[in-house]
């Protein structure tokens, strides 16, 4: 049961890591663009809001695993270091970026302050990425200490 939690923890936690490298690599090639160049390109989000599922299993399955490495020292705190990481990111998203989506109506409309509201955005997101990879690093790296001191994976 664990090795199974722990492979569908990090599946889960690297499909959100996808999805949020997505908006880091877009970053560079967005944060400059005019008004309505910014307004077309984030069309592409429609139904993003779907990968809630995804943060959601990678959030339980992170939990669980943590909960039934409690025994193991080494798992407990990589699932706890993973765990942590990606409430941070919901920290993050819930505080910074859905406000932004909730003030653009998912970006159909936007005001004076718009390029603000895009640093925001696109910035929380870019954090929130950098932490999804350290939630899966530190997933991955409770594999690699289990064939190292010899326990059954």
């Amino acid at each position: 049961m664990l090795n199974v939690t722990r492979s569908v923890a990090i599946i889960f936690t690297a499909l959100a890591m996808a999805a949020a490298f997505a908006h880091l690599l877009e970053l560079p090639n967005k944060i400059h663009m005019t008004r309505d160049d910014y307004l077309t390109v984030q069309y592409i989000y429609r139904g993003w809001a779907l990968l809630g599922i995804v943060v959601l299993g990678a959030l339980l399955s992170t939990l669980a695993l943590m909960i039934l490495g409690r025994h193991d020292r080494r798992l407990f705190i990589g699932a706890l270091i993973a765990l942590l990481c990606l409430v941070t990111t919901q920290i993050i998203f819930w505080t910074f970026t859905y406000p932004v989506n909730k003030t653009t109506h998912n970006w159909t409309v936007v005001g004076t302050n718009w390029q603000a509201l895009r640093a925001r955005w696109e910035y929380s997101h870019a954090v929130a990425a950098c932490l999804d990879f350290a939630a899966l690093v530190a997933l991955v790296l409770t594999c690699r200490s289990d064939k190292r001191h010899g326990a059954a994976t």
